[in-house]
C-alpha cells in the first residue's frame, strides 16, 4: 500500500491548522487505498500555533494518519520549513499545502491521480485566485522570474499546493546549502511536471505572512541559488553600455572636428558618468550577492534549526536544538 506524506508549514495558524488537518483526515477516509502521515512545521510562529500542533499530535501519536510536528528555534521562512518537512517525510508521494485553508485538502485526489498517471510532479492551478492584490502581484513577478531565470515552461503554473514522487523528494533534500528555493529544486529534478485545476478558497483568518521584504528575499533566492543568468545579463548589459559609450565618444569627437565652436556639454558628461557609475555599482552589488551567499554556504549556515520534534524521528523533549 502506497503512503502519502502531507507537509504543512505553519505560521500564525493556531485557528486554522486544525481545520486543515481534519479535512485531510476526512479525505483520506475516502482514499482507503493509501496510508498517510501529516507533518506540521512550526516556523517559530509568535502566536499559540505550537500548542495547537502539540494537541493535534497528541490526538494521533501513532498508526495510520500519524501527526508529526517540527518546531524551529527562529523564523527561517516557508521554504526552509518545507525542506524540514520533506526530510521527515516517508511517503511514496509527498503533498505540500498551506496552513490557512486556502488550498483545498479535499481535492488532493486530483493531484495524486496525476502522479498515478505517471507524472513526477503536479502543481495545483486556480481558475479564480482569492489572494490579495499585493500577493497576486508577487505571484506574477515570481512567475516571470522562474520562467526567465529557471527556464520554467510558460504554460506551467506554479503554486504552493503541489505533489511530488519520492525520488524527486530524495533529490531535493540533497540540497543542504543556505537559502533553499523549493521551486528551483523541483524544476532541476524533473521535467515531467503538469497542472491540475482545483478550487482556491478565501483565507479563513488573518492575512498572508509574505511581506515585500520576504518576497524580495524569495526572488533573490531563486535567481542566485539556481541560475547564473543574472551575471550573464549584467555582462551583456555592461558590454552594451561600453559600446554605447564608445560610439558616443566617437560622435563627440566627430562633432567637434566638424564644428569647433560646439561647446563640450558638462551636463551630458555628468549624466553619462552617473549612469555608467550606477550601472557599475549595480553589477558589483550583484556579484557581491553571489559571493556573499557562497561565503555563508561555506560557513555551513543552516537552512533551519529544530528546537523540538513531536512524534517524529529523533524526537526531543529536552529543548535541545538540531541544525540542518
Amino acid at each position: 500500500m502506497k503512503k502519502i506524506s502531507f507537509v504543512i508549514p505553519c505560521y500564525r495558524s493556531e485557528q486554522t491548522i486544525g481545520h486543515v488537518v481534519a479535512e485531510i483526515d476526512g479525505k483520506m477516509q475516502e482514499m482507503k487505498e493509501f496510508e498517510y502521515e501529516i507533518i506540521l512545521v512550526n516556523d517559530c510562529s509568535p502566536d499559540h500555533t505550537l500548542e495547537a500542533l502539540r494537541e493535534l499530535c497528541r490526538e494521533r501519536a501513532s498508526g495510520n494518519g500519524i501527526r508529526k510536528a517540527i518546531s524551529f528555534s527562529k523564523n527561517f521562512g516557508q521554504h526552509s520549513a518545507l525542506m524540514a518537512g520533506l526530510r521527515e517525510s516517508q511517503g511514496d508521494y509527498v503533498v505540500c499545502l498551506d496552513d490557512d485553508g486556502q488550498t483545498p485538502a479535499n481535492e488532493v485526489d486530483k493531484l495524486i491521480g496525476k502522479l498515478e498517471e505517471g507524472f513526477d510532479a503536479v502543481y495545483a492551478k486556480y481558475e479564480h485566485k482569492h489572494h490579495s492584490t499585493f500577493r497576486n502581484l508577487g505571484s506574477k513577478v515570481n512567475e516571470l522570474m522562474t520562467r526567465v531565470m529557471l527556464e520554467k515552461p510558460k504554460e506551467l503554473f506554479i503554486s504552493s499546493y503541489f505533489a511530488v514522487r519520492r525520488f524527486v523528494v530524495e533529490d531535493m533534500i540533497r540540497y543542504e546549502n543556505s537559502y533553499p528555493y523549493v521551486i528551483g529544486l523541483v524544476l532541476r529534478s524533473t521535467k515531467s511536471i503538469t497542472n491540475v485545476v482545483v478550487t482556491h478558497r478565501d483565507r479563513e483568518q488573518g492575512s498572508s505572512g509574505y511581506t515585500l521584504k520576504k518576497l524580495f528575499g524569495l526572488w533573490f533566492n531563486g535567481f542566485t541559488a539556481f541560475s547564473v543568468k543574472p551575471l550573464r545579463i549584467a555582462t551583456a548589459f555592461g558590454s552594451f553600455c561600453a559600446i554605447l559609450g564608445f560610439l558616443y565618444g566617437i560622435y563627440t569627437v566627430v562633432k567637434k572636428l566638424i564644428n569647433p565652436d560646439v561647446p563640450m556639454g558638462f551636463s551630458s558628461t555628468m549624466a553619462a558618468i552617473v549612469f555608467f557609475g550606477g550601472m557599475l555599482m549595480l553589477m558589483l552589488g550583484l556579484i557581491g550577492e553571489y559571493i556573499g551567499r557562497i561565503y555563508i554556504s561555506l560557513n555551513n549556515s543552516p537552512q533551519y534549526v529544530i528546537r523540538e520534534k513531536i512524534n517524529a524521528e529523533g524526537s526531543r523533549s529536552d529543548g535541545t536544538e538540531e541544525m540542518h
